[in-house]
């Protein structure tokens, strides 16, 4: 079935929905997802001798641009007032992450974005345990902004 012209379109109402309806700790696990994925994608286009096929570098670029522009989306969401030292470390973090990220869609450093993933996995895994947790029903977690926007 298609909707509104687009076949996925379906999906893409879905996801929109989702994203309106979604609390504030699941919106930043779906945005840890988003930069997850398009990271795994970018480092599947390196080879094990560090080089990009000429056909997969505009992909390569694209993906990691995208996992900047959620890491750019997570940094700019910190509330630094009441998020204390937690805020202040994950903004150190996501500078720290987009100078590897920016570092490697030059040099393709397969090992630079390999801890990327495994640090954004583990947040990924932390805020999905504040996220459903009894006491984040009650409060919000520290170091998030009262609204956060994963769609642009």
């Amino acid at each position: 079935m298609v909707y509104g012209g687009n076949p996925y379109g379906g999906f893409s109402a879905y996801r929109e929905i989702g994203v309106k309806t979604a609390s504030q700790g699941k919106l930043v696990v779906m945005l840890y997802e988003g930069a997850i994925s398009n990271l795994e994608k970018a480092m599947a286009l390196i080879s094990e001798d560090g080089k990009i096929a000429p056909g997969s570098i505009e992909n390569y670029g694209n993906y990691l641009q995208k996992v900047m522009d959620i890491v750019t989306e997570l940094e700019v969401s910190l509330n630094m007032d009441q998020g204390g030292e937690i805020a202040k470390n994950l903004m150190s973090l996501y500078v720290y992450f987009n100078k590897q990220i920016l570092e490697s869609t030059i040099s393709h450093d397969k090992k630079k974005l390999a801890f990327v993933y495994d640090m954004l996995s583990q947040l990924k895994e932390s805020w999905i345990s504040a996220s459903n947790s009894t006491a984040n029903a009650q409060t919000r977690i520290p170091g998030a902004a009262p609204s956060l926007s994963i769609t642009g």
